[in-house]
């Protein structure tokens, strides 16, 4: 059964997808495809090109108005492809606590920084998941703002 956050996750994913075109071919056939739930630091995947992206969504009360931080997933394999050099683009999805309304922002892999990362401390050794560690995604440390696209 899935989590209220894993169901919110899935909405952005879909609605990426679904209305969104690829960044990377510029093919607007709605070539996005969800990739396998806990894939590694991108969400979905151009089916035509291959061009990779992650998803963050978040239920706020304005979709008009950005976050300044979302919660990042894994923090080890995310050090490690910043490390390499290698960010994937990011798709913010901001769903109104209704429901109702919707919104995309696109922030393209160039306009990223090392800056925006940062790790969350690990988790107690008493928690389920017992020294996991999650990171922190800080819009406003990005070298540009997102784009709305929706």
């Amino acid at each position: 059964m899935a989590t209220e956050r894993q169901l919110l996750g899935d909405l952005g994913e879909k609605l990426v997808a679904k209305t969104i075109g690829c960044p990377g071919c510029k093919n607007t056939g709605k070539s996005l495809r969800a990739l396998p739930t806990n894939f590694k630091c991108a969400d979905v995947i151009c089916d035509f090109c291959g061009y990779l992206a992650q998803i963050k969504t978040k239920t706020v009360t304005n979709v008009d108005e950005l976050p300044k931080q979302l919660l990042g997933a894994a923090w080890g394999p995310q050090k490690e492809r910043m490390d390499a050099g290698i960010y994937f683009p990011l798709f913010v999805v901001l769903v109104e606590s209704s429901g109702r309304k919707k919104s995309i922002w696109y922030l393209p892999r160039d306009l990223l920084t090392r800056d925006m990362f940062t790790p969350r401390k690990p988790l107690s050794p008493n928690a389920r998941r017992a020294g996991w560690q999650g990171y922190n995604i800080n819009i406003d440390r990005a070298t540009a703002l997102p784009t709305r696209l929706m």
